[in-house]
């Protein structure tokens, strides 16, 4: 039976592309979304790709997803934490509601969705968890204090719990992407781009579909003695 896979913000962008993948490699794929109807029932229409919609910043919410998926489709055997938002500014501008938001949808969700799923892995004695992080998370960013501190707590998230889960055969890794071509990163200004695109070693935005076989590699039953990790995938951007 293929292993179901659970991915968060999975219907755009990096996790849509997560998503295909997964289900490329034989997984059964549930897809989350919050904000945009519309893509996610387009994602599923074209996809065949079963979405669900829940606010993966509420603790509760993410409890009844899970149980729901359990039940409807089978239990989590992997789980990306992928969903994620920016509120930018300078620091003086930035609000409390933009860091919170943030910190709730970026970081606190990953606590959120595993716990929800972790209890179920540790008794099956199997689970892939991969944390979406970013280049961001890694060198900083400025208007982004919100975002990085987000991103680089995903680290220290993603290390500590390697260290508990690996004795149930729960492996738990990061991806931090570079500057990936979405919509997100095609808002920027179009000097801006330029300019960082100038700094990119090798010349270009990356490709959603080449953090996606990242996830299917750390993903794979084979991976098992890969744990607290980052895998940085950033066209030699950031070098860590």
């Amino acid at each position: 039976m293929a292993r179901v896979a659970l991915v968060t913000g999975g219907t755009r962008g990096i996790g849509a592309a997560i998503s295909r993948a997964l289900k490329d490699a034989g997984r059964t794929v549930v897809a989350t979304y919050h904000g945009n109807e519309a893509a996610a029932q387009a994602f599923h229409a074209e996809t065949g790709i079963r979405v669900i919609r829940f606010d993966v910043a509420k603790f509760e919410e993410c409890q009844e997803a899970a149980a729901k998926i359990a039940n409807e489709v089978g239990p989590v055997e992997i789980l990306v934490n992928n969903a994620g938002i920016t509120r930018d500014a300078g620091f003086s501008r930035m609000t409390f509601e933009m860091w919170q938001s943030v910190i709730d949808t970026n970081l606190t969700s990953c606590f959120n969705m595993t716990k929800a799923v972790y209890d179920g892995m540790r008794s099956r004695k199997f689970g892939r968890i991969v944390n979406v992080s970013s280049i961001n998370g890694q060198a900083g960013q400025a208007g982004q204090a919100n975002y990085s501190a987000a991103k680089a707590g995903i680290l220290g998230f993603t290390k500590a719990l390697a260290q508990e889960a690996a004795r149930f055969s729960i492996t738990v890794n990061a991806i931090a992407p570079g500057y990936i071509d979405t919509d997100m990163v095609r808002a920027v200004p179009a000097d801006v781009l330029e300019k960082i695109i100038a700094r990119i070693p090798v010349g270009r935005l990356g490709q959603p579909e080449e953090i996606a076989r990242g996830v299917v590699f750390l993903t794979a039953d084979e991976a098992g003695f890969i744990t607290g990790a980052t895998l940085t995938i950033n066209g030699g951007h950031y070098m860590t």
